[in-house]
This record gives structure tokens, sequence and C-alpha cells, in this order.
């Protein structure tokens, strides 16, 4: 449930996913709202990343519907598009560009022209690397490369599919306090990841655990 005094950003509404004749949901139903930071939780196929595909508007459900401030995806696509920062399992870094432009494109793709490469990066503890060629970093360098646009966003609502793969304690630790921050600005963070959450408290924490069985 959200907190009586947040305002609804995102709700499901009796979503139904089928994956090769397996119910991976059925029926569905939840709202997130302002300060919310939900969890969700399954076992390998259960269909998390189908899930933040479909509240991310990337792929549709088999039955269902995902409102944005009340209304339809469908019909307040735009307005939804730009309050909506969706970072999926794959780090999506171009390994023939250096971590500043890559950093660069994510967010002229996302109309933002003001800002400092070089002071984003350094949040992600990418100093020195900046120059670098994204193909010659580690896998937490591409990640870390992935995630510098979470430091420099207007949007509210955050889905990030297995954010802290590759990412060390420290990034872990950072990266929730982020949420924190974000979830306390009036902002929502919809995660999956295999790891625990260190630094948010179960009462902060919302989990929403998923299973499957067959058709």
């Amino acid at each position: 449930m959200t907190k009586p005094d947040s305002e609804t950003l995102l709700s499901a509404k009796n979503l139904t996913c089928i994956r090769e004749e397996r119910i991976l949901f059925d029926e569905l139903s939840f709202d997130i709202g302002s300060g919310d930071i939900v969890q969700i939780e399954g076992p390998n196929g259960a269909g998390k990343t189908s899930l933040l595909r479909i509240l991310a508007g990337l792929s549709r459900p088999y039955a269902g519907d995902v409102c944005y401030l009340n209304d339809s995806i469908s019909r307040s696509r735009d307005e939804f598009n730009e309050d909506l920062l969706y970072l999926g399992h794959l780090a999506g870094v171009k390994s023939e560009l250096t971590a500043e432009e890559n950093l660069y494109f994510n967010l002229r793709v996302s109309g933002y022209n003001d800002f400092d490469k070089r002071e984003i990066l350094s949040k992600v503890n990418l100093t020195g690397f900046e120059d670098a060629l994204a193909g010659h970093l580690s896998a937490g360098q591409h990640r870390r490369t992935a995630l510098a646009r979470l430091w420099h966003t207007n949007s509210r609502i955050w889905i990030l599919d297995e954010p802290f793969t590759a990412i060390d304690k420290r990034g872990v630790a950072e990266l929730e306090a982020l949420f924190i921050q974000h979830a306390d600005n009036g902002g929502c963070v919809i995660v999956t990841t295999h790891q625990d959450m260190g630094i948010i408290s179960d009462e902060r924490l919302r989990k929403i655990r998923l299973e499957y069985r067959f058709v």
C-alpha cells in the first residue's frame, strides 16, 4: 500500500502475462506512489523482467493495463516517457564510445542539455576513466556508466532491472542511498535484484513477489 499522503504515480490494473504456456502473473494489481521503493521478487523465470517492461510500456500484457497518474500509459505516452527512467538488465553501453561520450549520449537523448559530465561520472567513481573506451572497461564500470544518469534526471519514476549487477558493496550502498533520496524527494523506485538491500529498512521497502504456474 502507498502512504496515505503520497501521490499515486503508477498503477497496475489486473495485469496478466503468459510466456510459452506459463502464466507468469495473473490479474496482478498494485499502486506505486511517490516515496515508494518497491522490490520485485521471485524465482528465475517468474516474470520479473517481463513485469518491469510492461510497467515501462515496452511490452504489452496479455490482459490488463498500466496507468500513469490514473490514466492509461497508452493515452499519456509522451508525459509518461518524460517522467520515466528505465534501465534494463543489459548495461546498454556502446563499446566504441568513451564513458563520457556514453553519458553525454544518454542524457541528450533524454532531453538534457546543461550538465557537467565529469562531475556526474565522479558520483559513480569513474574519475580517471572518463576518456577510456567503454570496450576497455570492466563489467562493473560498464554498469556504473549506465547508472550515472540517475544522478542527473528529473524523472520521478525509476524502473531498474538488476542495477546492482557487477557493482561492489560500496557502490550498492551508494545506490541505495540515492534511492532513498529520490523517494524522499517525491519519486518512486521499482527494482529487481538478487541481492539483499543493505541500508533500506524493511519498513521502507515494499516487496511484490511473483510466482508462475503452467497453463
